[in-house]
């Protein structure tokens, strides 16, 4: 028979350890943050959905980023056990130089859209860390200007092949003028993909004040606040546009590009040159026969041609075409930790985020972008550990594999 007796307050006392209050509520949420994909659901209800949508969504029926996240819920690891975990090395040497993570920021569009400060808390967040952050050619910050406000960053620069040859040199001596290592060509655009939730929500660049927005921002009244208490949104390369995100793409962007204009840009840059958008092991070995030091191993995160190749499916066999002679990077679907030690394991020398670190800007400007680097660092360090590997170097294909 149980006997019940009144608890002694030197027995609740250690129980009762009620968390410390944090009137900052942006620090807050953050804190309470547990994943990459908890900080989607506050950026989705911290900004209008127009906003939320074009970060979020993808080409067509979304069938391509869905499977793009699908192929890493098919990944096996396979752990070897009894092996000195105690310290773990999550660096990697990417084009030359160490980075903290065998990762990269990647280039993203019209970033101050997301937050307010865009494409300067990237960038600082990227420094913090120590890994790179690619600035994008439709970015609101220019390449002088993010050189200047954070030059501890290692800087690259990515490049849309324009219809104005011109305008796109001029582009790549300002990046070179200003001090960024290299140059990411992205290949995978000779014309804008169809992304409905853009046209369902009727997503314009700069967004319009419709009267679905300004009721979307009624209950979002800090986003806008920020949009019209600073500087003009509006791209940093060239006139701003009003009208569709497609509409521009297929305005600026060349469809008649070769790969003779990967050749013309190795005469033409003098840095690290990087092709982003391969889908296929033949155009890897064209670009690197054209003077690539790395390929993208990507399909613009869904965001192109729906039904595109899965990146993580497709890895492999381009890392067994170009693997000895350039760096291959892969992007798409990446949300943990774990995610950029599967990839790494099958092959690639560092993995490229960009919703990740988006949804992390939308939900708490740079400190956001912070977590969520905090976050994949502290994933991928405890898989590894759980893997029983203590370096980056000892990812091999043998660690991981696709059920």
């Amino acid at each position: 028979m149980t006997t019940r007796r009144v608890p002694r307050w030197a027995e609740l006392a250690p129980l009762l350890r009620p968390k410390p209050v944090v009137l900052n509520g942006s620090r807050r949420r953050l804190a309470g943050a547990a994943t990459v994909d908890d900080l989607r659901r506050v950026a989705r209800r911290r900004t209008p959905r127009a906003v939320f949508d074009y970060t979020d969504g993808g080409a067509g029926s979304e069938l391509s980023m869905a499977r793009n996240r699908a192929a890493f819920d098919r990944v096996e690891f396979r752990p070897g056990v009894l092996r000195d975990v105690s310290a773990v090395d999550t660096s990697a040497t990417i084009l030359g130089a160490s980075s903290a993570l065998p990762l990269a920021l990647a280039p993203t569009g019209f970033t101050r859209m997301m937050h307010h400060e865009g494409e300067l808390a990237v960038a600082r967040a990227a420094a913090a860390a120590g890994v790179p952050y690619a600035l994008s050619t439709m970015g609101t910050t220019s390449a002088t200007a993010l050189a200047a406000a954070v030059p501890q960053v290692r800087r690259w620069f990515q490049l849309y092949l324009w219809r104005d040859r011109d305008r796109s040199r001029e582009l790549v001596r300002a990046a070179e003028a200003a001090g960024y290592e290299a140059l990411v060509l992205t290949v995978d655009t000779p014309v804008a993909g169809t992304r409905l939730r853009d046209v369902h929500n009727g997503m314009t660049i700069p967004p319009s004040l419709t009267a679905r927005t300004f009721l979307d921002g009624a209950v979002r009244p800090h986003w806008w606040f920020n949009l019209l208490t600073t500087e003009p949104l509006q791209f940093a390369s060239f006139s701003n546009w009003e009208g569709t995100v497609a509409d521009l793409a297929n305005h600026m962007f060349d469809p008649s590009a070769t790969i003779a204009d990967v050749a013309w840009l190795r005469e033409t840059w003098p840095g690290k040159l990087i092709v982003k958008g391969v889908q296929q092991a033949d155009d890897a070995v064209a670009a690197v026969d054209a003077g690539a030091d790395a390929v993208v191993v990507s399909n613009h995160g869904g965001r192109q041609l729906d039904r595109a190749p899965v990146p993580l499916e497709e890895l492999p066999s381009v890392v067994a075409a170009v693997g000895d002679r350039a760096e291959v990077y892969l992007d798409g679907g990446i949300r943990t930790g774990a995610d950029v030690v599967a990839a790494i394991g099958l092959g690639a020398t560092a993995v490229l985020i960009g919703r990740a670190y988006l949804y992390g800007l939308m939900a708490g400007g740079e400190p956001g972008v912070r977590r969520v680097l905090d976050l994949l660092t502290a994933e991928a360090r405890q898989t590894m550990q759980l893997l029983g590997v203590s370096s980056v170097q000892d990812l091999t294909p043998d660690r991981v594999r696709l059920r």
